[in-house]
């Protein structure tokens, strides 16, 4: 099975380990995806020197974006596995710049993922 994230890819910026390209589909303008140069499906997979590499390259992609976008704030994201929206099983982490008015109320982040008192299938809340 071909992995899209391991074919020749635009990329924005690199090391050793790691690379930067920006989103197929943004959530706002600047949206970088970073991803381990070799194929891991999952953040968990990911050694921690090329989880190292990733993270470094976060920081280089941070700057690279404040430079070029002026973002007022970021979000930084991974999902893993499909059940937590995982859609291309290489892992990458998602760096999402923030723009002052992007939404009505940006309070909780990522925590309005889910709709409050959510129970998991299972889970026993004795």
């Amino acid at each position: 099975m071909t992995c899209v994230f391991c074919e020749p890819l635009p990329l924005v910026l690199e090391n050793d380990l790691a690379a930067a390209f920006f989103d197929k589909h943004p959530v706002s303008p600047g949206h970088l995806l970073i991803i381990p140069k070799r194929h891991y499906p999952t953040f968990f997979d990911v050694p921690t020197v090329e989880r190292d590499a990733m993270f470094s390259l976060l920081e280089q992609a941070k700057s690279y974006l404040d430079e070029r976008y002026h973002p007022n704030g970021y979000n930084i994201g991974i999902n893993v596995e499909p059940a937590a929206g995982q859609t291309v099983m290489h892992c990458h982490l998602h760096l999402i710049p923030r723009y002052q008015g992007d939404v009505p109320d940006p309070r909780g982040g990522i925590r309005k993922m889910l709709p409050k008192g959510v129970d998991a299938p299972g889970l026993n809340k004795e």
